[in-house]
């Protein structure tokens, strides 16, 4: 997410940080290459055109020349101007007083409106909400059974309509079906185009004054760029969404349609699709959104990955072994790596965390073929040898290459490393922060 932005805006804002004096010449030419990148990013002309006449005010004011660290005012500057362009403060969604609240997913086909649907669904029922889904795109039988699917999978009912049916009798039904299960929340997934036409924006807009929905929610694909907010202002027009999901930020490295959505519409961004899985949808926050753009890192994100799908009780053990308290096995290592590998690729993992984005790695060291091989080998491995890797001897050691498939060296290394984490661990006694050391790979 926002990979080739970041890397240039980095670049760009190093040049500034690393000098002790700025002068106006230094700060405007900057800020044009700062100009530059964002145009390069597929970022809206207009946006970026008042994006920077807000940063150069600032940033030619007293407050940057005056400074004893001008460098990191002007990346100040530029902070707290993305976070405002993004919305500067969370947008949360609204409830209505008497349930349910109806959430009306919309957007083109192709967007990943059903999945969203499905994902928004999860995600308030992990926050408590009782949460019912609507299948309401009658054109497309996929449609009507991907939702079915998906709603068995995350456990939340699905009030499906028939294929050729009245979306609008579908959606009365459902709401009233929602009412009689008590149910909270009712997300609506409705039909989409390859394009805006007419015959999509009236059946929206009668789904629209049939269930005057508390939530409109515009679903984009991030990796259409510009032409995302060009469709964003046409169902905003048609219909007044509330807010914005944008899907697929894991595959764009740009990152335009994330800056130029928000200023170009004036509604907020609400959730943001980071993976294929029904848990990788993040709230939406300008702060921290601005902060994974700068390479600051987003530890509040990091931490409510581990939450999602860290098991809690296995985490305990875990803790316990490497305070000390008991004996840390390769069994108990290939456990750890097995819940980091849930909560995402570790190399975007490692983004998350303040500076490591900056930190040169060795080449192949994130490769995610390497977690497996790891995992081969410790599984090539009797209970003993996981339990005590003293009693690995050479020809050992040659069983378990073959085994793993993977060479001898490879088996050597990593009982090299996992040897020397345990003595880093034998250090941690006594310490109070129970936190895993890092990952030998």
């Amino acid at each position: 997410m926002f990979e080739e932005l970041s890397e240039k805006l980095d670049s760009v804002l190093g040049a500034l940080r690393q000098r002790g004096v700025l002068t106006d010449p230094m700060i405007r030419e900057g800020l044009r290459e700062v100009r530059r990148v964002l145009l390069e990013a597929d970022v809206h002309y207009k946006v970026a055109k008042d994006f920077l006449e807000r940063v150069q005010a600032r940033a030619l004011g007293d407050e940057v020349i005056k400074s004893i660290t001008p460098g990191q005012q002007v990346v100040k500057i530029v902070y707290d101007e993305l976070a405002a362009l993004l919305g500067s403060e969370p947008s949360g969604l609204f409830w209505s007083a008497s349930p349910p609240s109806v959430i009306m997913m919309v957007g083109l086909q192709g967007s990943g409106k059903t999945t969203t649907a499905a994902k928004i669904a999860k995600r308030l029922e992990r926050e408590g909400r009782q949460v019912m889904l609507a299948a309401c795109d009658l054109q497309r039988p996929a449609a009507i059974e991907q939702l079915d699917t998906l709603g068995k999978r995350i456990g939340v009912p699905v009030h499906a309509g028939q294929f050729g049916g009245d979306p609008v009798a579908t959606a009365r039904a459902a709401v009233e079906e929602a009412r009689r299960r008590r149910r909270a929340v009712l997300v609506v997934d409705t039909a989409g185009r390859l394009q805006i036409d007419e015959p999509l924006m009236g059946e929206l807009g009668r789904l629209k004054r049939e269930l005057a929905p508390q939530e409109i929610l515009f679903v984009a694909d991030a990796m259409t760029g510009q032409e995302a907010v060009r469709i964003a202002e046409g169902f905003d027009r048609a219909l007044d969404v509330t807010g914005v999901v944008l899907t697929k930020m894991d595959g764009d490295a740009r990152g335009g349609a994330a800056l130029s959505i928000r200023g170009v519409t004036g509604k907020p961004i609400k959730f943001v699709g980071v993976g294929e899985g029904l848990d990788d949808l993040d709230a939406a926050d300008p702060q921290r959104l601005a902060g994974r753009i700068l390479q600051m890192g987003d530890m509040v994100g990091l931490v409510e990955r581990a939450e999602r799908v860290m098991d809690t009780e296995q985490s305990a053990k875990l803790q316990e072994k490497v305070l000390g308290k008991g004996r840390f096995t390769l069994a108990d290592f290939l456990s750890a790596m097995r819940q980091v590998q849930k909560m995402g690729p570790l190399e975007q993992l490692l983004k998350l965390i303040p500076g490591v984005s900056r930190m040169p790695l060795p080449a192949g060291q994130m490769d995610p073929k390497r977690m497996k091989h790891i995992e081969a080998i410790i599984l090539s491995m009797t209970p003993a040898e996981r339990h005590d890797p003293k009693i690995i001897n050479g020809s050992r050691c040659v069983r378990i290459a073959k085994g793993s498939g993977r060479p001898v060296a490879e088996v050597n290394r990593l009982l090299k490393q996992f040897k020397e984490m345990q003595k880093l661990m034998k250090q941690m006694k006594g310490m109070t922060a129970g936190r895993m050391p890092g990952l030998p790979f």
